[in-house]
């Protein structure tokens, strides 16, 4: 059974060469047909990551871009065909794609890698994308597209920061740096789980945000330069349990002293610049420093489970327009958001 579109061109944004936000570029071609194992997917909403800035700015890890490449990651949207073999999906389900299209579960293996959305492989900002079977999960019943599009990335990154190590309990202290998507999605998922959460920023605006979702305590690094001193303050000079640590190098110093014995630290971004890294401040407390990678398709199912148990939403700072989405990278640049940024690709 399908119910393919009745129209057989789309629109599509693509990145001709990774020279900075003014290289995307809207342009049409047709809508492709799902072949054995594959799902056509009308996507109606797609979100941003600081991924995807790096990546149009040439900036990106893994060098530059493939040319023309369609960029983003995290998108959502309605089945509307399906080809032959396909028994995950059906015409009418909603969805969203995984980051990595071939981690299903397990120990992420080097072939993960070379199938990321937006980056190794073309993305979602496009109408129309096809999707192997294996690739997508479906959306909690209660998210709308645009609150499902900000999952992929962010929040399955937040929950394998959280849950994909050692085990925490109810009552452990977790600390999450600054508000944006990842560190959002963190703060959602430990208040839920009964964890207590320091967050910090540099704005007391954010952190009033942050304390409505569930911070227990609030560091604002601008006040306090050496928040790591705060944190320690905060937890009777223990430390914390977890560090949901986006900064990178200029941040990771001041994450070692702030855990506490044992305790481990989910490296996720590199925000910032510069800092020098002695190892042995975590040998000598037996800390686990965790690198974090977005996550498995189980690990997203698991956590959409939670979600829909909780019926936790996701944090949106602006939904923009699909001729917009230049604005929506301009925003995401600017740092002024809390939480996630949008593109509303259908209506």
């Amino acid at each position: 059974m399908t119910h393919p579109p009745t129209e057989t061109f789309m629109q599509v944004y693509r990145i001709p060469k990774a020279t900075g936000i003014d290289s995307l570029t809207l342009t049409g071609t047709h809508i492709p047909q799902p072949e054995r194992g594959q799902v056509l997917v009308h996507l109606h909403a797609a979100s941003l990551n600081y991924r995807d800035l790096m990546i149009i700015e040439g900036r990106a890890a893994r060098g530059a871009p493939a040319e023309n490449l369609v960029p983003l990651s995290d998108g959502a949207g309605l089945v509307v065909s399906v080809g032959p073999e396909v028994s995950r999906f059906k015409p009418g389900d909603r969805v969203a794609g995984c980051f990595m299209q071939t981690w299903t579960g397990g120990p992420i293996g080097p072939e993960d890698g070379a199938s990321a959305l937006g980056g190794a492989l073309d993305g979602v900002l496009a109408e129309y994308r096809l999707f192997d079977q294996a690739g997508l999960v479906l959306l909690p019943d209660h998210l709308s597209y645009e609150q499902g599009a900000t999952l992929p990335c962010a929040a399955v990154t937040a929950w394998n920061a959280l849950f994909g190590g050692q085990a925490l309990y109810p009552g452990d202290p977790v600390l999450v740096l600054g508000t944006g998507g990842v560190s959002v999605f963190a703060l959602q998922f430990a208040v839920a789980a009964g964890f207590v959460v320091i967050a910090t920023s540099s704005s007391d605006d954010k952190l009033d945000v942050m304390r409505r979702l569930g911070a227990a305590h609030t560091v604002n690094y601008r006040r306090h330069p050496e928040w790591q001193e705060e944190v320690l303050r905060l937890t009777e000079g223990q430390g914390v349990a977890r560090v949901v640590e986006v900064g990178g190098p200029g941040t990771l110093a001041r994450s070692i002293q702030a855990a506490r014995l044992g305790g481990e630290i989910g490296m996720i971004g590199a925000l910032t610049t510069g800092g020098d890294i002695n190892p042995t401040a975590a040998m000598r407390k037996g800390l686990i420093l965790r690198g974090i990678y977005v996550g498995s398709r189980q690990m997203f199912e698991a956590m959409n489970r939670a979600i829909s148990a909780h019926r936790l939403e996701p944090v949106i700072d602006k939904v923009f327009k699909f001729e917009e989405a230049g604005d929506a990278y301009r925003h995401l640049k600017s740092q002024a958001h809390l939480g996630k940024v949008v593109i509303r690709i259908t209506e």
